[in-house]
This record gives structure tokens, sequence and C-alpha cells, in this order.
């Protein structure tokens, strides 16, 4: 590990310079931040990999994970490619005995999760670091709605609303790519519902394929779909309170998210911001909306990059401080579990 008294140097796996999560989130969280600063990038081409270090702002660019992970000024290697690599590329990383930051989902099995889990390092569960999620758990654990005896959990994305879309999506819609409805959105579903509430002790769910095939707009190449768009549960938590939760991918209305939890004093209701993150939540309970909610100094930022530059802050802590606060592999093994119960 580097010396933590400078910045901490990051190396990207998958920093595409077009698109894609490291792009929308990981840079600019990096940017934004005084404890970070970005040392090196890599993707699987030496011209994009060149063209994301200068559109970047990263000293060094890499093909090789291997390569990057070895290198002095790494001392975080994020991962943000696509599931099915993770595990090589996360061992990789803790061969060259640097810290690991892997997006979510882990891997593609619970059985894989379970290998990595060992190594103690950070899962990309972001959406429990949204301010209004944080409040709303403050408020819980005060007592403001009472007990809680239920909770319902609705939320849609847009993805896969059109017969045609993106190429770059296309794997997204097979089951065995592990990066499906049921495993992202099902994944930080679950994730926020136990943060807030409590573990989940019984789950029943069953899921269901409506949109059955798509096209790659790019080529009119065919897509069957193997992964499931919709997602529906029942779970019981340890405190003895019950859940319901419905999500859906192919929303054709304004995809939107609203967590409603009722107590014994009232209830209280987390709904998104329309045309924004699913998780970027106001509060309320009852009909009262909360006023002045945490600001803090990632909030310029858009949505997506500010929960994760919330991360990366909590992050810096744990490793200047050897504290625990961002969620691990642990915790993302027993989120698998809950998954594969699906």
């Amino acid at each position: 590990m580097g010396d933590l008294a400078k910045p901490i140097g990051v190396g990207i796996l998958g920093a595409n310079p077009e698109r894609g999560w490291a792009a929308r989130a990981h840079i600019p969280a990096i940017a934004a931040s005084p404890e970070f600063s970005l040392a090196a990038v890599a993707t699987t081409r030496a011209s994009s990999a060149e063209e994301a270090r200068v559109r970047f702002g990263a000293r060094h660019a890499f093909t090789d994970a291997r390569s990057l992970a070895e290198h002095p000024d790494v001392d975080l290697v994020v991962v943000t490619v696509k599931v099915p690599a993770h595990v090589e590329l996360v061992t990789a990383a803790l061969e060259a005995g640097k810290h690991v930051y892997c997006e979510w989902p882990l891997t593609t099995t619970a059985e894989e999760a379970a290998a990595l889990a060992a190594a103690g390092e950070r899962a990309g569960l972001q959406a429990r670091f949204n301010p209004a999620v944080v409040r709303a758990r403050e408020l819980l654990a005060e007592g403001q709605i009472g007990t809680v005896q239920s909770a319902t959990v609705y939320s849609s994305r847009s993805k896969g609303n059109t017969r045609d879309v993106p190429g770059w999506t296309a794997y997204t819609y097979d089951r065995s790519a592990g990066a499906g409805l049921v495993e992202v959105l099902g994944g930080h579903a679950l994730d926020l519902v136990q943060y807030l509430l409590g573990p989940i002790r019984e789950l029943t769910a069953r899921t269901a394929i409506r949109n059955r095939s798509h096209r790659v707009a790019e080529t009119g190449e065919r897509i069957v779909v193997t992964a499931p768009d919709h997602f529906l549960a029942h779970a019981e938590l340890d405190g003895g309170a019950v859940v319901s939760v419905h999500l859906h991918d192919g929303e054709a209305a304004e995809p939107r998210t609203r967590i409603e939890i009722a107590g014994t004093e009232g209830n209280l209701t987390l709904t998104s911001v329309p045309e924004a993150d699913p998780w970027a939540a106001q509060l309320q309970i009852g009909r009262f909306a909360l006023c002045g909610l945490p600001v803090d100094g990632v909030s310029e930022l858009p949505v997506q990059a500010a929960n994760v530059a919330r991360v990366y802050e909590r992050l810096a802590a744990d490793l200047r401080e050897n504290t625990h606060t961002v969620p691990d592999f642990r915790t993302a093994c027993d989120l698998h579990q809950l998954i594969s119960t699906v």
C-alpha cells in the first residue's frame, strides 16, 4: 500500500472514454475529491486506453489489468467492467497487494462471491449513502414512526422499453452475464431494505420475462432475452415486519421508485426524483415533506456521481483510519446468497 499521507492513487479497470459507469460516476467522483488522484486507466485496446488517459487526466494507461494493479502509483484498483470478468480482475488486484473497490454485482454466482469474500474488500453498494436514505435510517432508529410493521418497494427502469437497444447493453439481456434486473436493481433494492429495516430472514420470489426479444440498434442483430425483466418478492425481516418488492424493466412511463414504510405511529416514504437516479430520494413522513436534508460537499455532482463520491469519502476515511464503514465483499456475498434464492 502506498503512502496514504498523499492522495490515494486510483487505477480504474474499464475506463471506457465514450460511455459507461466509470465515466458517469467514478471519474467525476475522483475529480471532486482531494483524497484521491486518478493514477491509471485500463481498457482492452491501447487506442481507447490512451484516449481515456488523455480525456480523464490519468497519469498512466494500460491494456493489462495486472500491470495496472502492480504499478506503484496505484493504491486502489476500481473494477467497473462486465460482471463475468470481475473474479479474474479482482484476484489480480488482490495478488498485487492492492485495495479493491468492485462495482456491484460482485460476481455472477453466490459461490464466486463467497470465494472473494474472505478478502474483505469493498463492494459498490452506493445507494445506502444517499442523504435521504441516511436520514430515513436515522428517523427509523429514533422511532419516529414507531415499530415498523411493513414496507412496500416499487422501482422501475426504462431499460428495454424499445425493441432496438444499444449494442453495449446487449449482454445484460443474457441471464448468464449476471447483470440483469434481478442482480443489479434487485441487489440494490434488497440491500436498501436491509440497511433501513434490518436483516431478511425469509424470502420468496418469482421472476418473469415480458419482452422476450430485442434487436441491436446498430446492426439489427436479434437478442434472445433470458434475463428476467420483472421481479416480485415477499420477505419477512428479523424484527417480524413484512416487505413486498416489485421491480421491472421496460417502463414506458417515467421510471420511478417509491419505498413506503408503515409503522405503528405513522408512515415514512421515500420517492424518486424525476429523471434522476432511481435511488435519489425525497423524504416524507405522513403528508409532511421533510426539509433540511443533509447537504454535503458532493451534492453539486450529478446524482449517480454524487452517490459514488460519498462512497469514496467513506472509503478514504476507512483506508486512513483503519475503520470499516463501506460495504465489503462479505456484504456482497450475503446479498448474492439472497439473490440465489430468487
